[in-house]
């Protein structure tokens, strides 16, 4: 596939084909497939342009250069593009803004439900085996099985929105995502609720791949970073809510009452999905604007460029799945932040179960004050991601020092997207020895929940930097890097919780959350050797962006 593709930087720069959360996509490269515009005279002649390309160039009511190199002397008078002075209503560009954030607020919603969901089960552990009758990490594959749906679906479902559009894919999944809770909460066997967690996580991943494509598609390249805060705010803030709140429905009433409230606030979403989420995939509402001109003009001549691309719905779904784990193999920094952001989000997923062990053995926490817990670790994770401003005036200072240093204006690196994580690197191992030696019955247990609280903070300021620093670093495949690192991450968040609460017993609490610190003590440097060698590294790539 790497053969057909243009290998131009910045060639969607909007983040069309957008896989996974990017907190900022104005640099984001889409997925490449080729499309092929014959010209008016002659059907064998063809012209290779991205997909995204195109995506880009109909924001503009103009078509890209990479589509028109043969075509410059003589437009098709019958392609389809958005009228030349910007006002076409059919373009998502021009929808009203209210109406922008109600549809970024619907899907941000729906991203929050899905975090949530992945950590609200945790509070269903005892009753569900007082009733089944099953060990406790058997209770926990029930968290695994889900988080491992998240990580997986984005490399089949994502394609799909390029294929058949964004609204297509939010109501079948979502609906598949509503339906899949009915068995759960009416499940008398744990391995019923085991399958059904898979496969909601499988359909909710749709909300953490899809709804970067659609910001893009509605915002322009300057309006796109407040609505992408609001996006990117979901999965930092649901995995910590959801303690909280399935830890006051398993006080109070039974387990199954987790399945009705998540249920309840799915067919809520459902029907503001529905109503309120329009068709915003550019290509595709071109097509939609191909066919009314057809039946209106009964003129079968008019078509849009995704009409003449030659694609297969299969290729693109092996390419997506492949493609992720030849970054991991052959990149080492793509290989090396991907672990260090899978670590700590797999920290976070065993803190669901050993919080309830270690906050009602050394403090006597009921299961709700053992969620309460938790909300350290979400205004903190919160308080990292509105630091956002400060980073970019630090970027901009680089920039600028840069700037000077090579006489070339706006020349960024993408290491300088990594002084977040830099201080994040230094912040979690911190937080966590402070949360490891301090959680004993003499000390008050408000200074362990400051010390998770710290790793928060930290976790979303590495993973932010992280993320923004691979899309910078691989622009051509930044959909397929983030696909890596959302994966591996998946997988640890996964794996660890399997084998948290049997690493407290037996190591102890202090010396096993010790042992998560030096993990990722052993860590922290890889931030600052990429910020200072990373552009050496990046030179002998085979996929990272070289100058």
């Amino acid at each position: 596939m790497d053969q057909f593709v243009n290998k131009t930087p910045n060639s969607a720069p909007n983040g069309f084909g957008l896989r996974g959360m990017v907190p900022d996509p104005t640099n984001v490269e889409s997925k490449n497939e080729t499309l092929f515009l014959p010209t008016r005279n002659s059907s064998s002649s063809i012209v290779d342009a991205t997909l995204g390309q195109y995506a880009h160039s109909v924001h503009h009511g103009r078509p890209h250069a990479a589509a028109t190199s043969n075509l410059a002397q003589e437009s098709d008078a019958f392609e389809v593009a958005w009228e030349k002075d910007g006002r076409d209503p059919l373009c998502p560009h021009n929808i009203s803004k209210p109406r922008k954030w109600l549809i970024v607020a619907v899907i941000s919603f729906a991203s929050l439900c899905v975090a949530c969901a992945s950590s609200i089960y945790t509070g269903t552990y005892q009753q569900m085996e007082a009733e089944f009758h099953n060990s406790r990490i058997i209770s926990v594959l029930g968290l695994s099985t889900y988080v491992l749906g998240i990580g997986i679906g984005p490399m089949f479902l994502g394609p799909l929105s390029e294929f058949y559009g964004r609204r297509p894919l939010y109501v079948l999944s979502w609906t598949a995502y509503l339906l899949w809770h009915i068995p759960q909460a009416a499940s008398n066997h744990i391995a019923i609720s085991l399958v059904f967690r898979f496969m909601s996580g499988f359909s909710g991943s749709t909300f953490f791949t899809v709804p970067g494509g659609t910001i893009g598609d509605l915002f322009t390249k300057e309006e796109l970073q407040a609505p992408m805060a609001l996006f990117s705010i979901a999965p930092f803030l649901g995995p910590s809510l959801g303690p909280l709140i399935g830890g006051f429905i398993n006080y109070n009433v039974d387990w199954r009452w987790t399945y009705y409230v998540l249920a309840i606030w799915a067919f809520a979403l459902w029907w503001c999905i529905f109503f309120l989420v329009p068709e915003t995939y550019h290509p595709i509402l071109l097509k939609m604007k191909a066919r009314r001109l057809r039946k209106e003009k009964k003129d079968d001549r008019f078509f849009a460029p995704i009409e003449k691309v030659k694609r297969s719905v299969w290729r693109a779904i092996a390419i997506s799945s492949l493609r992720p784990f030849q970054l991991l193999a052959f990149e080492p920094m793509c290989l090396s932040l991907s672990l260090f952001s899978a670590l700590l989000l797999g920290i976070l997923y065993l803190f669901f179960g050993t919080f309830p062990l270690i906050f009602g053995t050394t403090y006597d926490f009921n299961q709700w004050q053992s969620g309460l817990a938790f909300i350290g670790i979400m205004i903190c994770m919160l308080f990292g991601v509105a630091t956002d401003p400060i980073w970019r005036r630090i970027r901009a200072d680089l920039i600028n020092k840069h700037d000077r240093e090579t006489g070339v204006e706006n020349s960024s690196e993408p290491e300088f997207r990594l002084p977040p994580a830099i201080l994040g690197s230094l912040l979690v191992p911190i937080g966590l020895f402070m949360f490891a030696w301090s959680a004993r019955p003499w000390v008050h247990w408000i200074v362990p929940i400051i010390g998770s609280a710290i790793f928060g903070a930290g976790n979303a300021l590495i993973l932010t930097g992280i993320f923004t620093f691979l899309v910078e670093a691989y622009p051509l495949y930044a959909a397929s890097t983030l696909a890596a690192n959302s994966f591996v991450r998946n997988l640890f968040a996964a794996g660890l919780p399997l084998f948290g609460n049997q690493m407290y017993k037996k190591m102890g609490y202090p010396w096993a959350s010790s042992l998560l610190a030096f993990l990722t003590l052993a860590l922290m440097p890889l931030p600052y050797v990429f910020f200072f060698y990373g552009k050496k590294i990046r030179a002998n790539s085979r996929h990272a962006k070289r100058y």
